[in-house]
């Protein structure tokens, strides 16, 4: 059994509600799973999972949330090089330009992308909660 973490910030509930799809479709997968929020969270606790799936949403410029999520992140970030992630959030503006950043930065880190990242326009609907939960489920995998 692969244990994960999902790691999330979230401001309005919704991307906690992605985090919550995420765990769903991890535990589905037969993965020991725990949802964890970001302040909870540090680089210390990496090796305990095999598996971490990073939620954020797009704040002001199109970045990530910058007083509690961004500098967790970033003290992780060095040690993500070959270790399995996913990226989740959702947005309320924009066209995703953070969620692609994101992702090309967790490239260079040499993390493994486990699958393409979920964002979704505000709260997210069926289409968005079940892309959530295959993440969840290849995250498990």
């Amino acid at each position: 059994m692969s244990k994960t973490a999902i790691v999330y910030w979230s401001g309005t509930g919704n991307t906690e509600a992605m985090a919550n799809a995420v765990a769903e479709g991890a535990k589905a997968a037969g993965a020991e799973c725990e949802i964890i929020a970001c302040a909870d969270f540090n680089e210390s606790m990496l090796d305990a999972y095999d598996a971490i799936a990073f939620g954020c949403p797009s704040m002001g410029a199109e970045q990530l949330e910058e007083d509690e999520f961004e500098p967790m992140f970033s003290a992780c970030a060095p040690k993500l090089g070959g270790r399995k992630i996913a990226l989740f959030g959702s947005y309320g503006w924009g066209d995703g330009e953070w969620m692609r950043s994101w992702e090309e930065q967790c490239k260079e880190l040499g993390a493994v992308l486990i699958t393409e990242p979920v964002i979704c326009n505000d709260a997210p609907d069926d289409e968005a909660t079940a892309a959530c939960k295959a993440l969840g489920e290849k995250l498990a995998g």
